[in-house]
């Protein structure tokens, strides 16, 4: 190589030099000015204002230790550093990562949340459904009632449903329940006679047993056979479940309610002179109770049911008409035990009522051989009889003063 060559290659190498010299006080120049223009004294909303010292010290501390997820995900500020080329990411693209996951972890709390509210929907429609499909218990029960289904192609009026077999229905000696779905009101309801709906779901229940006793073969029989000529005649379909054992099932509840089937009576005599009807009335009508068709004054709750009742001692009913000119020596409280809910309470109302005639009428409260009642024996009759009877009910599954008891016990 000549020292021509020589010196025009020194000449380029240093002249390169000089340029790159050159660039990086340009570069440096530059970014002192961009930093006095961006320089703010106002705090950054979003990270907080920070001095060069603390930048300079935690991005020392970042360089040695690692900050944890948890704390960067709950507002950490980052420490500040200048972006060169070629630098390793910066912790706040790790701070990214972090809030994707959490984003992530959101999303899916979401879809789980989502998934169990639907879960929840389906469950209450299956429960809707299953309700819409069933009558509820208080009107039908398979427990004391044999039930036979029937779906209608179209609504039929009651005439169409009572008519067809009301003279073989008329020889069965239990009880038959009529049950339709209102689809207006989407609930099932007892059919009336006089009803003016119509009803395409039907659902028809023979009682198993009442107090005349439990129900019979040939009343079974005539039941079933009427029911699937019913359906005939208005092309339906009576589901019915086999109805072997039946009897025997009826049978059963039958012993049970003769094992608590209790009545009890608190008697009011005279003490000579005979209590006249009139004042029986005024007595029975003041303290809120009302003669019925049966001959009996009636005490109801709230709700229309009955707590206990007012008979004549003796045989003579009490009417409207006779009771003007009664005349009798006694009459009768009466509770009927299974068919009253929290006998108890209304055992101890009933007895109050009966002292306060007692009072009025100046007779005196006797049990059933006619010896006086003393409050220890009353209190022992509200205890063994009256408590004791409900229990055992409840236990078997029939609450007394519930709608099954009152239809087993009538």
């Amino acid at each position: 190589m000549t020292e021509l060559q020589m010196g025009l290659f020194g000449l380029g190498a240093g002249a390169v030099v000089v340029v790159l010299a050159y660039n990086k006080w340009q570069e440096f120049r530059h970014r002192k000015m961009a930093e006095q223009v961006m320089k703010s004294d106002h705090e950054d909303v979003l990270l907080g204002r920070r001095s060069k010292r603390q930048r300079d010290s935690e991005a020392e501390e970042a360089g040695s230790s690692c900050a944890s997820p948890a704390d960067e995900l709950v507002g950490e500020d980052m420490p500040w550093r200048e972006p060169t080329l070629g630098d390793a990411p910066s912790p706040a693209s790790g701070r990214g990562d972090e809030l994707n996951q959490a984003s992530g972890l959101a999303a899916a709390l979401k879809e789980a949340s989502d998934r169990q509210d639907l879960n929840t929907e389906d469950e209450a429609s299956d429960a809707a459904k299953q309700d819409a499909d069933e009558a509820p218990r208080a009107l039908l029960d398979p427990r004391i009632d044999f039930i036979v289904a029937m779906e209608l192609v179209e609504p039929v009026p009651v005439e169409q449903l009572f008519e067809p077999q009301k003279d073989v229905l008329a020889r069965v000696t239990k009880p038959v329940i009529w049950v339709g779905y209102h689809e207006r009101q989407r609930e099932w309801e007892i059919i009336r006679p006089d009803s003016p709906h119509v009803y395409r779901r039907l659902r028809i229940g023979l009682q198993l047993a009442d107090r005349r006793g439990p129900l019979s073969e040939t009343d079974l029989n005539i039941f079933v056979v009427a029911m699937h000529q019913l359906a005939d005649e208005l092309l339906a379909v009576a589901d019915m479940s086999p109805h072997q054992g039946l009897i025997g099932q009826a049978v059963d509840i039958d012993q049970f309610c003769a094992d608590v089937d209790l009545q009890i009576g608190v008697h009011l005599i005279s003490k000579g002179t005979p209590f006249a009807g009139t004042k029986i009335r005024a007595l029975a009508e003041a303290a809120g109770m009302a003669l019925g068709d049966d001959g009996f004054f009636i005490r109801r709750d709230e709700d229309g049911n009955e707590l206990f009742k007012l008979q004549n001692y003796e045989s003579t009913l009490l009417t409207p008409d006779s009771i003007k000119s009664l005349t009798t020596h006694g009459i009768t409280f009466m509770l009927d035990v299974p068919r009253v809910a929290h006998g108890e309470r209304v055992f101890f109302v009933m007895v109050d009522q009966a002292r306060r005639f007692a009072d009025a009428l100046q007779g005196q409260l006797v049990d059933d051989n006619r010896q006086p009642l003393n409050e220890a024996q009353l209190e022992g009759i509200k205890r063994e009889y009256v408590a004791k009877t409900q229990a055992s009910m409840a236990q078997y599954g029939f609450p007394a003063g519930s709608p099954q008891a009152v239809r087993l016990f009538s």
